[in-house]
């Protein structure tokens, strides 16, 4: 791991590997004999009723060149406040390109394919609306509701439409937003004109604007849970299309399964559009912050943010090469912000290689909760590099979508069949961020290696893989 303590320009942090690694060093000399803390010790050190709180903030189709904290072109104060108080990575990603792999990672710490969700639930009756996260699949809400905590998610799920995969199945005790890819952020409408918008595994009606109803949610589970340790989900919609600013009207209604509408909005200006959604997403982490400044939470909480994949246009990921859906660096690497006042330091960055199935690790370490057994996670625990103690051991790193896959080792990165393309192409990273300059044709040994680690990944992956339904009939979960 490279640990710094002061802020650095994203790109700046490949250049400045030498001065990194001295700098380290020197946190080394201060802080050797504190690096030997394990993270079962850092939960023993309060008791059960003061665990410490966690909030996870998911955006939506976020790019990595979207946020100013990120050098980028929209103006975030709150997410800026974040970076510069807490942690900000650069070196994170999504565990695929599109949405609910992207959530089944993160809810199970294993990479989506073992859950049986390599791609993304269709809202579409005719195609796979009926799959979804198995109830049998440990989640970091049901492991954490076990521990004595209170959970909720408000927002996106996306991990199943049927009632039989509603969170409130998966450990969440609250429930409040959409099962769908996307809804009309007025109307509340998801893409094939159905009504989907619920309270736990009822679906109701709630007047508001998508973002605005569940920051505030979020902030009332806090408040309503301000005595006891909770873990919080907050899953945004923003900046996914439809287009909408909080001063737009709706353009989905109820239709009963046909649509005439443009699924991205009917806006013109959608660049604007998206930038309104991403301030009143930045509005609502501050909200989130003041609730917890207000109840003396601050120091006793780990917010985690970050986004589920890259963006599409009009969003940003420069500067990386590509966007959501393919598995170019700017589908995958994400902003990713830690903050945690008293325990990360302030204005740290990190280039650490980590991804989002390393969240359920890392809750788990922090909460003292063992992880089961019989499902064990491939992610790993991120404390060692949240409290600048240690890096993580070396692992290569696997995506895959469709026909296409990838494998990172080190700088090392390996595609096959990238999108729109056939065969293989190499890259290194360290030396080429916008993957300009396929390598391929000067390591064929590195590429031999690569290609054999991916397939172990692979057969690993489908061996005991959660199967799918073939169709919609009920397995007696309601």
């Amino acid at each position: 791991m490279t640990l710094v303590r002061a802020r650095i320009p994203p790109l700046g942090l490949a250049r400045c590997r030498g001065q990194r690694r001295a700098a380290t060093m020197l946190v080394g000399l201060f802080c050797g004999l504190a690096a030997c803390t394990s993270s079962r010790n850092i939960a023993g050190q309060w008791p059960v009723e003061r665990l410490p709180n966690i909030v996870i903030i998911l955006a939506d189709d976020l790019g990595y060149g979207d946020l100013s904290a990120y050098g980028g072109w929209i103006e975030t104060p709150h997410l800026d406040r974040l970076a510069a108080t807490g942690m900000r990575f650069t070196d994170f990603h999504s565990s695929g390109p599109v949405c609910s792999p992207t959530r089944a990672a993160l809810l199970t710490g294993r990479y989506p394919q073992r859950a049986g969700l390599p791609g993304v639930i269709f809202a579409d009756h005719a195609r796979n609306r009926h799959h979804g996260l198995h109830p049998h699949e440990p989640t970091f809400a049901h492991l954490l509701q076990r521990a004595g905590y209170a959970t909720a998610i408000f927002g996106k799920w996306y991990l199943g439409y049927e009632p039989r995969y509603n969170p409130i199945h998966h450990g969440f005790d609250e429930f409040r937003g959409f099962v769908s890819g996307n809804v009309d952020y007025r109307s509340h409408v998801d893409g094939v004109g159905v009504a989907d918008w619920w309270n736990g595994r009822d679906r109701i009606e709630e007047e508001g604007y998508t973002t605005h109803l569940i920051t505030k949610h979020a902030v009332r589970f806090i408040e309503d849970n301000r005595d006891r340790p909770f873990c919080l989900y907050i899953a945004h919609e923003a900046p996914h299309f439809p287009y909408q600013g909080p001063h737009d009207e709706a353009d989905r209604y109820v239709t009963g399964g046909t649509q005439a509408w443009d699924p991205l909005g009917s806006r013109p200006d959608r660049r604007n559009a998206y930038r309104e959604m991403v301030h009143e997403m930045d509005k609502g982490v501050g909200e989130v912050l003041a609730a917890l400044t207000r109840h003396a939470l601050e120091s006793h909480t780990l917010v985690f943010f970050f986004s589920d994949n890259g963006a599409l246009p009009p969003g940003s990921n420069a500067p990386l090469r590509g966007d959501k859906g393919t598995l170019w660096e700017g589908a995958h690497r994400v902003p990713a912000i830690a903050w945690w006042p008293g325990r990360i330091d302030a204005g740290a960055a990190s280039d650490e290689l980590a991804t989002g199935m390393d969240l359920l690790p890392t809750l788990l370490a922090l909460a003292g909760v063992q992880p089961p057994s019989d499902r064990p996670a491939d992610g790993v625990s991120l404390l060692p590099v949240l409290l600048g103690r240690e890096p993580l051991p070396p692992r290569p790193l696997f995506w895959a979508h469709g026909d296409q896959a990838v494998v990172r080792e080190g700088p090392w990165k390996l595609l096959v069949n990238p999108s729109g393309e056939r065969g293989v192409q190499l890259y290194n990273l360290a030396d080429d961020l916008a993957e300009q300059h396929d390598v391929a044709a000067a390591h064929p040994q590195r590429i031999q290696r690569l290609r054999a680690l991916l397939e172990q990944w692979r057969r690993d992956v489908e061996a005991g893989a959660t199967q799918q339904p073939e169709d919609s009939a009920q397995d007696g979960v309601q």
